[in-house]
């Protein structure tokens, strides 16, 4: 089906431009949310009468995703989470969890706006993309740690999926004479 874009829809095409799409495409994300309208004559006619406004609208839109992206800028969020001595987390972090970090911190920030393709698995810093508005995007970065003293850790850049990170115990110079005492008695296990 062919279409004409309303917005500039990344990896589709700028306003205005008529392109094809799938029709399932159209039908259920593009034609319902207003981003686009089925290319014909009298739409191509309504679409130039309309063109100013849509343009302003668009500018208005692009100002306010630039405005929430200059306070984001290089801004770190924490999210707390238990994990194991690995720094695998039991759970995970997704993009609601994401949301609700942002909400604290009092950034209104919708779900499809945060580009994750998989889930975060592991405590570190990891860098997340928002996508604000079709023209702006920004990233973010993401401190998930075990609490908020291991945060302060990892972002200083102290890694600690080690046993020394995390009990102040060093792996390396442990013996076996640590565990074991060699002077025990074994019981009567010798024959």
């Amino acid at each position: 089906m062919d279409v004409i874009l309303l917005e500039r829809i990344a990896k589709l095409g700028q306003m205005g431009e008529t392109v094809k799409v799938r029709d399932g495409f159209a039908r259920n994300y593009l034609l319902p949310l207003g981003k686009a309208l089925r290319a014909n004559e009298a739409n191509k006619k309504r679409f130039e009468s309309e063109r100013s406004t849509l343009e302003a609208r668009n500018l208005e839109r692009k100002s306010e995703a630039q405005g929430v992206a200059e306070k984001l800028d290089g801004k770190s969020f924490i999210v707390v989470r238990s994990a194991g001595e690995t720094g695998q987390l039991y759970g995970s972090v997704a993009a609601r969890d994401i949301i609700e970090a942002l909400s604290a911190e009092g950034f209104n920030i919708g779900r499809n706006q945060v580009e994750l393709n998989t889930p975060i698995k592991a405590i570190g810093l990891h860098k997340v993309v928002l996508h604000l508005h079709a023209e702006v995007e920004i990233s973010i970065v993401l401190n998930v740690a075990r609490s908020a003293d291991e945060a302060e850790r990892q972002a200083k850049g102290e890694s600690l999926t080690s046993a020394d990170a995390i009990y102040g115990v060093d792996e390396d110079a442990l013996k076996p004479e640590d565990f074991f005492d060699p002077e025990a008695d074994n019981d009567g296990d010798e024959e």
